[in-house]
């Protein structure tokens, strides 16, 4: 029987279906002509301390230095930041989304921000820096004082995506989401599972994050027990996992919350996924209690059928269980599960694959 949270009961009745890939010439015309899928901006520059002044106000800017990817900048980088403003080098603009009056988030420039608001408010000692090498070591507040003159007249632009952008909340989301999507091009590309962690922060996503910190689902997935100090000081161990480093062990729990919806299915998975978060937004404290018991309650059962075999299915090539976990049949066997939780007792006496094969 599906278990459904209550806010998932009404979730899709408002979704908008894609558009149709074919049109003519004067239907394309006519969506040009209503500025659909067109952007709305605005640009604005600030000197580096009004900017980070404006930063310490509550709510002005939302900042996510811990959650838009899991490694961020090292100090060196953001010393080499520094010394860019400096020596008046341009810096590209940061881009962000008008949330509310007078409010943003930010879409691309996270890591710049954070290395600003950390040099000003002391917590950055400049290393590494080979053009002004004499500055090692330094905090603003050591900065002779030529140089610190220097830096506060230097400005940081932003351009900024208005909320006249998109006509619904779900438009507006998803548009956003793309937006932020083709920006974060160069550099260390996001993950599409980075992106939605970045975009959509709030209880489901909190969720999600801690759920991966589920013993018998690290497991499963080849990670490493949970340990704080080591996500915190980002441990070689996991530095060197992809599915850590790129949030896909995130993303595999919610295609699990998504794909119990799979009558809903559309705009493919990515899209399926992206739209499954937008609703998520609307999540409260009930349905993401409801969720959680609902994951916990079907991986342990899962666990106890299957045991490490959960997410490998059966290998002909090999005569034996696959030697690696694969998500879609990760997918089917724990949606299924999640369906049945009701029969618990009488699903786990069954006779186990494993035990039919040994």
């Amino acid at each position: 029987m599906e278990q459904l949270a209550p806010s998932e009961k009404e979730m899709w009745k408002a979704t908008i279906k894609a558009a149709p890939l074919k049109l003519s010439d004067e239907e394309i015309n006519l969506k040009y002509s209503k500025r659909e899928l067109r952007i709305v901006t605005e640009s604005n520059r600030e000197q580096l301390p009004n900017f980070v002044d404006a930063l310490k106000r509550k709510s002005w800017m939302q900042l996510r230095p811990f959650y838009q990817r899991r490694p961020r900048w090292e100090k060196a980088r953001q010393s080499k930041l520094i010394e860019s403003f400096i020596m008046n080098i341009p810096v590209p603009p940061l881009f962000v989304y008008e949330s509310g009056l007078a409010k943003y988030e930010v879409m691309d420039g996270q890591q710049r921000i954070t290395a600003v608001l950390d040099f000003y408010t002391n917590k950055l000692t400049l290393e590494g820096l080979e053009q002004w090498p004499e500055l090692n070591g330094r905090i603003y507040d050591t900065l002779p004082s030529e140089i610190k003159k220097g830096l506060d007249r230097r400005s940081i632009s932003y351009i900024v995506l208005l909320k006249e952008s998109a006509n619904t909340t779900e438009e507006e989301e998803l548009l956003r989401q793309e937006v932020f999507e083709r920006l974060n091009t160069g550099g260390i590309k996001l993950s599409k599972q980075e992106a939605r962690n970045a975009l959509y922060q709030g209880p489901f996503n909190n969720l999600l994050l801690d759920l991966a910190k589920n013993d018998t689902f690290r497991n499963l997935w080849g990670l490493p027990v949970y340990s704080e100090s080591a996500e915190t000081m980002r441990s070689p161990e996991l530095l060197e996992n992809k599915t850590w480093v790129e949030m896909r062990d995130v993303e595999f729990l919610l295609r699990f919350f998504a794909l119990r919806h799979a009558d809903n299915y559309q705009r493919g998975m990515k899209g399926f996924l992206d739209l499954y978060m937008v609703h998520s937004r609307s999540f409260l404290t009930d349905d993401i209690t409801f969720l959680k018991q609902l994951f916990e309650n079907t991986i342990a059962l899962g666990h106890q059928i299957y045991g490490d075999i959960l997410a490998r299915p059966w290998d002909q090539g090999r005569n034996d269980w696959s030697s690696r976990p694969q998500v879609a049949f990760s997918d089917a066997v724990m949606v299924g599960l999640s369906r049945h939780l009701d029969q618990a007792e009488h699903v786990k006496h069954f006779e186990t694959p494993r035990s039919r094969i040994y």
